[in-house]
Formats: C-alpha cells, sequence, structure tokens
C-alpha cells in the first residue's frame, strides 16, 4: 500500500467516530477526498459526499459508514464511578480491564474500566459473563460532582486500541468495522480521479453515519443521491480461526481477497458484473450467503425509493467488535481496485435489472 494512503488509514482509525459524533473523523475523510473530487459537501446530520463527474450517467454511489462500535455515559455514583450506555454491538465480556477515552466538550477524559481482581473472586460460583450495565468506569473522580466536573451524561466513550501492522500482510486496530469502508471508497476515488475522460458515470462516495445503532446514515443519503445503482464496502466475519464454525458461518479467510454477497438485498446483476471485473483484473474473491438481511447498510440502500440496485464488498476480518481485529492489507487494497474496475465499466445510461 502507497505511504500516503497507510497514513489516512492511520489517521481515520486514530480520530474516534463513535454513532452520531462522527464529525472529526469525516473532518479528515473530507481533507483527503477533495483533492480528488468536483465537489464535497456534507448533509444535516453529517454524512459527507464527495462527487465526481457530476452529470454523468449512471449515478453510481460508493458507501462506506464512518462510526465504530463506542459507548456513552449513562449514570454516574456517588463515589464518580462511571456507568454506560451501548452505542452499537459493544461486548461487554471483553470490554472490562480496557482503557477508554470519554470524549467531552472540553476534550478528551482517560479512563479504565474496572475489573474485579482474581484474588477478590475466590470460592464465588463460577462467574457470569458481565451485562452492559455492570461495567463501570474508573476516571479518577473522587465523588459523582467531582465526575461531572469533567464528563457529562450522555458523552461517548471509546476504547484506546490504536493501529499496528504485524507481519505477512496483517494489521490488527479497533475499528477496523468500518473504517476499512470508508478507506476503501476515498481510495477508489483517488483511483477513478486520473481515469474521467474515460469515466461515464456520476460518482457519489460516501462516508455515511450511524450504521452501528441503525443503518440510520445510508437510509438518508441514500434517499437524497437517489443512485442508479449503488455498492456497500464493510467488514466481514472471517472463519479461519479456532473455536468458529465453517459449517454454520461459510469459509472466508484472511489473504484470499475481499468477499461478495450472493442473495437478498445483493442485485444479482450487480454481483455479476463485480465478478466479471474481478475476473478481468484477477483480483481473487471469495462468497458468503444470506438467507434474509446482511446487517449491513446494503439492507436499507437497496429498497430505497422503490428499489436500488445494490451489492455488498466485504473485508475479512477477524475478532470483529473487539479492541484487536485483525485483516490482511493486501485484501483491502483489492477492494478500491475492484470499485475503480466496475466503474469504469459502466455505460452511460446503463442500468441494471433482472432479467425476467
Amino acid at each position: 500500500m502507497r505511504e500516503s494512503s497507510l497514513g489516512f488509514l492511520k489517521n481515520l482509525i486514530s480520530t474516534p467516530s463513535p454513532p452520531g459524533h462522527e464529525a472529526r473523523a469525516q473532518r479528515v475523510w473530507l481533507d483527503y477526498v477533495g483533492p480528488f473530487a468536483d465537489e464535497t459537501y456534507t448533509d444535516a446530520y453529517g454524512n459527507a459526499v464527495a462527487v465526481l463527474n457530476k452529470g454523468g450517467s449512471p449515478r453510481l454511489m460508493l458507501a462506506g459508514h464512518a462510526d465504530e462500535i463506542a459507548m456513552s455515559v449513562n449514570y454516574i455514583d456517588d463515589n464518580g464511578f462511571i456507568y454506560v450506555r451501548r452505542l452499537g454491538g459493544v461486548d461487554p465480556g471483553i470490554t472490562r480491564a480496557q482503557r477508554i477515552v470519554v470524549h467531552t466538550k472540553k476534550g478528551p477524559v482517560n479512563g479504565v474500566v474496572g475489573n474485579l481482581a482474581p484474588h477478590l473472586s475466590r470460592g464465588d460460583s463460577e462467574p457470569k459473563l458481565p451485562k452492559i450495565h455492570d461495567l463501570f468506569i474508573d476516571i479518577g473522580a473522587a465523588s459523582r460532582k467531582d465526575a461531572l466536573k469533567l464528563v457529562r451524561i450522555g458523552d461517548p466513550i471509546t476504547l484506546q486500541a490504536e493501529f499496528e501492522l504485524l507481519r505477512n500482510d496483517l494489521a490488527i486496530s479497533r475499528a477496523f468495522d468500518n473504517r476499512i469502508g470508508n478507506f476503501a471508497v476515498a481510495e477508489t476515488l483517488r483511483l477513478v480521479a486520473g481515469t474521467k475522460g474515460k469515466l461515464a458515470p456520476e460518482i457519489s462516495v460516501v462516508s455515511n453515519i450511524m450504521e452501528e445503532v441503525g443503518l440510520f446514515g445510508a437510509r438518508q443519503i441514500a434517499y437524497a443521491i437517489n443512485p442508479d445503482v449503488a455498492i456497500v464496502v464493510d467488514v466481514t466475519h472471517a472463519t479461519d480461526y479456532p473455536g468458529v464454525s465453517k459449517i454454520q458461518h461459510g469459509d472466508i479467510s484472511l489473504g484470499k481477497g475481499p468477499t461478495l454477497t450472493r442473495g437478498g438485498c445483493n442485485h444479482p446483476e450487480v454481483v455479476a458484473r463485480l465478478e466479471t471485473v474481478a475476473k478481468d483484473n484477477k483480483i481473487p474473491i471469495q462468497y458468503e450467503a444470506i438467507s434474509a438481511t446482511s446487517g449491513t447498510d446494503t439492507d436499507v440502500i437497496f429498497w430505497t425509493r422503490g428499489g436500488i440496485p445494490s451489492a455488498l464488498v466485504s473485508l475479512p476480518n477477524r475478532y470483529m467488535h473487539s479492541p484487536v481485529e485483525l485483516v490482511n492489507m493486501k485484501d483491502l487494497k483489492q477492494i478500491p481496485e475492484l470499485l475503480a474496475a466496475f466503474a469504469l465499466t459502466l455505460k452511460r445510461g446503463e442500468e441494471f435489472k433482472v432479467k425476467i
């Protein structure tokens, strides 16, 4: 991966982006895509869009969500300990004993999620997995009054776990779900910007908000843009590590390319075009199936305004919704290559319809 692209990815990941509080990360994203776009804009709730080849046809939307799983301040007890609410799919069982940051109007407040030392639990019955309301945060406050000088109810909270390269093209971080999505669509814009003279479609590259809490931003921006075809980029579960049933969850491995999802909201003609593009450009792909919904923004984009032909391209990800999500950087690099090649195949006025 080129050095400046890697720097952009690291910057995105290091910028916290809890659901409903994505503005700082959206600024990082807009600053990167701006030089490659004809125009950029944001809407009322902070969805960010970069447009290339305005007035082209068909209208193509490429979307990745900006938010990450997080928590928020829900209650502060008399001793200054903070209790939390979920913002998205936080796993309380792995959140204990983690370092956190409370993001306040006055700036970051560091703390830890408290954890009972094993010495103090000896002789107890078999420990139970905690619920989200069992978690408490220690910011070093002496009392509720002391804590309220630093934080407010509703302030978002993220874990402190940053990007790190391992070996064999692997990297770990919190928030690969879904920094890789809005990174990948931004990189796609960079790749196609140099081919503008050959480009038929109008391309709207989107970094949308609040996926983790209800797919809300995608509903808003897809309705506003009204694209003729849409591709969503997100993560999917890699199943190539101990304890995962491939019989139940499919066979998805790191290092074997991004995945295409078949079924449900994924338009068969859009998927078929992506398959052809991948083959022609020697980009390896893997497949996964869904029975009803994908759990991604694709689920709401495809039914907007009577139906937008849509498809989902995903990056295999081990240990999703944890502080140590693990991905293959080569897999990630192949996603914008695939999307850019797809955009270049579109012909003016082209439509995607199920053949009957």
